[in-house]
């Protein structure tokens, strides 16, 4: 039996097409339990769930009063009753393989966990939400990782999005860890790996995250994943729960900003900021150039969702460093 945990809050915009595409999986509906584990949502999330819950009983509604997504896959796993477990997100839909590819895998490869590429897409297309889908899709947006960037052929690694996991992982390694508002995955996927364990990313399915359509949107939700970078290690006390990718927009925001503030003080430090930041534009707009001829999208859009990107999230991990002494 497969037990599948969605962390779920006001998701009302994105929720019809999730459930649909859980609908059309090809795997058993008697050996499927779905938990969407909901952060007391003031929109029409529950209702839209519990429509569909009257057709398809598989389908529960799970209260989180703690609204935070660790309490709420922590909670889904300890009501689960199947033999594996599978996170899924409600800004994500899921080609109808992906239960059964990613439950087949973590057999054969005697697994701890097993993941697919994540494509990223949006919901509503014109000039400018294109142009955030190749930034959020791009190696200079995200960095490295190949759960982003597309597989031919199963590779071990030290992280996937989501998960799938034989519920014995949790009584093993432990469940989530309920300090951390994000990089929960990140960081149990870690603690796996120091276990001894084996995670991998398989072909042959893959699922289509719908990122947010606005800068503000990308910057806000950046913004946290920076600080809780920061955050993470903190509270883990351990470097490694996370990647140096990670980190890499911090030293870009502390590379301009620094020279910045020291030109207060001792004036030609400004034009060590003026380099950083043209150097940095100089790139980018090679980069932007580049993508705006080959794939026929907005030059400018391109320049800014690469910027947005970058500094919300350097300065996310910078705010993160500055709250350390300040945490209980």
């Amino acid at each position: 039996m497969l037990s599948v945990v969605c962390p779920i809050y006001n998701e009302e915009k994105y929720i019809d097409q999730c459930i649909q595409s859980i609908i059309a999986q090809d795997y058993p509906k008697d050996d499927l339990e779905v938990f969407f584990v909901d952060g007391m949502s003031t929109d029409r999330t529950r209702e839209i769930i519990k429509r569909y819950a009257l057709c398809y009983p598989f389908l529960r509604v799970l209260d989180n009063p703690q609204k935070i997504v660790p309490y709420a896959m922590n909670k889904g796993i300890l009501e689960a009753r199947g033999d594996v477990i599978v996170r899924i997100d409600a800004h994500t839909l899921y080609e109808k393989n992906y239960f059964s590819v990613l439950v087949k895998h973590l057999y054969c490869l005697q697994a701890d966990n097993v993941g697919a590429v994540c494509k990223t897409d949006v919901l509503h297309k014109n000039p400018k939400t294109l142009t955030i889908r190749e930034v959020l899709s791009n190696k200079w947006g995200v960095g490295n990782s190949i759960f982003r960037t597309g597989i031919d052929k199963i590779v071990e690694v030290d992280t996937v999005p989501f998960g799938c996991w034989r519920r014995d992982v949790f009584d093993r390694y432990g469940l989530y860890d309920e300090r951390l508002v994000r990089n929960q995955d990140i960081e149990l996927n870690k603690r796996i790996l120091r276990g001894g364990g084996k995670i991998f990313i398989v072909p042959n399915t893959y699922s289509t995250y719908l990122a947010r359509e606005s800068y503000a949107g990308i910057a806000k939700n950046n913004y946290g994943n920076g600080k809780w970078n920061i955050l993470t290690v903190y509270y883990t006390r351990q470097l490694s729960s996370l990647s140096l990718r990670h980190f890499v927009p911090l030293v870009f925001v502390i590379s301009l900003l620094l020279p910045l503030l020291l030109t207060l003080i001792y004036f030609p430090f400004f034009y060590i900021f003026s380099f950083s930041f043209l150097a940095y534009l100089f790139l980018l707009g090679g980069i932007s150039l580049n993508l705006a001829f080959s794939k026929k999208l907005n030059f400018f859009y391109l320049l800014i969702s690469f910027m947005v990107l970058h500094v919300s999230y350097g300065w996310g991990s910078l705010i993160g460093i500055l709250k350390l002494p300040f945490i209980k």
